[in-house]
């Protein structure tokens, strides 16, 4: 007996590429299992088509394609590439987006974080936005990294190092802040 799973479009998070630098073939694989919609920039795509992965936006300007013409163009006109990619999502109704880049410059994403639910890869991290009252089980000695500078109130977390903690034991760490969301960061 099988079973068959109906996988409506933008059920699953998209799947922004900006940099493949650090990340790894079965990650890459593990992000594709579900058919998410594809974006990329022109190097990726090129890098991504010879994987014989299926890329269905390119953010690229009208001067840069040539690729198949199956692939459909956001053209950041003016914008960054980054701003351009997640407008497009949010404007689209994709409620997340994985994005897998070389450089977080979490700046780019502060917008963006209230209007679709991100999580950032980035040389072997997992990044997102968390609110006040989160928390969150883990065995002892795990390092999580918080990247903020507001005055976050930490239970379960000692210090690492700057911006950077690790869980005093098994079990629960939470945080609480006055800002809206911070984002932190564990290991993948």
């Amino acid at each position: 007996m099988s079973s068959h799973h109906i996988v409506r479009e933008k059920q699953e998070p998209a799947l922004l590429v900006l940099g493949l630098n650090n990340f790894t073939d079965d990650e890459l694989g593990q992000l594709l299992e579900w058919s998410p919609t594809v974006i990329a920039t022109l190097p990726v795509t090129e890098q991504l088509v010879a994987y014989g992965i299926k890329v269905d936006y390119m953010v690229a300007d009208d001067n840069e394609l040539g690729l198949q013409s199956d692939i459909r163009l956001i053209d950041p006109a003016g914008q960054g590439i980054t701003e351009k990619a997640l407008e497009f999502l949010t404007v689209n109704g994709y409620p997340a987006v994985n994005v897998v880049t070389d450089e977080p410059e979490l700046s780019l994403y502060e917008q963006y974080a209230p209007k679709i639910n991100l999580v950032i890869f980035h040389n072997r991290q997992k990044i997102y936005t968390v609110t006040s009252g989160y928390s969150k089980w883990k065995p002892a000695g795990e390092s999580i990294a918080i990247m903020s500078s507001c005055p976050i109130e930490a239970t379960g977390l000692e210090p690492a190092g700057p911006q950077s903690f690790q869980t005093v034991t098994d079990g629960f760490f939470s945080l609480k802040f006055e800002a809206p969301f911070v984002f932190i960061a564990e290991e993948i």
